[in-house]
């Protein structure tokens, strides 16, 4: 059976949010919607949201599951606030969150904070199948990016969150703490590449390398043949020293401190303090 897909694209942080459905049943699952905001007035909007949500009621969608394939670094998720909206659906994500939650909960010193992944609805173990109606999802684990990266594999579609992009992008970055180009390396070389090469490749960007239109969908073929970073031919070697060098170069995601704050916690926002007010917690560094 091959279900239906619809996508999002926000084009403030270059992310791809999927609707996977079933027009029969109505059955559906999200993955990786984002919440907006506004970092100088840190303030945040439910536009995204809104698309989706208008979507799945346009259809008179059944959501399960939202799904998320890692702890995003550069965009808020929309996981909770959408869930708030559609009660019915759980959010799931690779069970190596909680080695994420470990590592930041640390960083942002959260002492309260529980890292045993309880802020989740599921805990998704790797080649597990999660039915959502008449929806069969595998589970594959695509560390490298983060510990805690998934993909997810419906009907002939893979969705590859950060681990690999289009072909002419590359793939995701590894200098974030617990990165691991050599990880990133056998989740795509040996785990990705070997799905049939016909396998539709949808990403978690697309940043429109050289101003290019809009590009989310390519094949596992299409990657292993031309994919700028890492092809069938390229040899961990080869790809730990290009991706060690390219990350070198570049800037912490402009979202990167509230972003991770917010979706190791499957989306929630911090408590309303004493004075109404909610507050994310921003180190200093000297």
């Amino acid at each position: 059976m091959s279900h239906s897909l619809k996508t999002f694209f926000d084009k403030d942080t270059y992310t791809l949010t999927y609707v996977v459905y079933d027009e029969n049943s109505k059955d559906a699952i999200i993955i990786d919607p984002v919440l907006d905001y506004d970092p100088a007035a840190s303030k945040i909007s439910d536009e995204s949201i809104r698309k989706v949500q208008d979507f799945v009621n346009s259809k008179s969608l059944n959501v399960h599951y939202i799904l998320e394939t890692h702890a995003h670094a550069d965009h808020l998720t929309g996981a909770a606030e959408l869930k708030k909206r559609i009660p019915s659906t759980k959010i799931g994500i690779g069970k190596n969150i909680t080695k994420v939650q470990d590592l930041f909960s640390g960083v942002f010193n959260l002492k309260e904070f529980n890292t045993n992944g309880i802020q989740f609805d599921v805990l998704l173990n790797e080649d597990e199948t999660l039915n959502a109606g008449t929806i069969e999802v595998k589970t594959i684990f695509t560390p490298g990016h983060t510990p805690a990266c998934s993909s997810y594999l419906i009907d002939d579609m893979v969705f590859t969150g950060d681990a690999l992009f289009m072909p002419d992008y590359g793939t995701g970055r590894c200098d974030f703490p617990a990165g691991s180009a050599r990880d990133l390396y056998h989740s795509v070389h040996e785990k990705l590449y070997k799905l049939p090469d016909t396998t539709r490749v949808l990403t978690g960007h697309d940043y429109q390398p050289n101003g290019r239109e809009l590009r989310y969908e390519s094949t596992i073929g299409e990657s292993k043949e031309s994919n700028i970073q890492l092809k069938e031919t390229t040899t961990e070697a080869e790809f730990i020293e290009f991706r060690t060098k390219r990350d070198a170069t570049l800037s912490a995601p402009r979202l990167l401190l509230p972003s991770i704050q917010v979706n190791i916690d499957a989306g929630h926002l911090p408590h309303e303090e004493d004075n109404g007010s909610r507050y994310l917690k921003i180190p200093v560094r000297e």
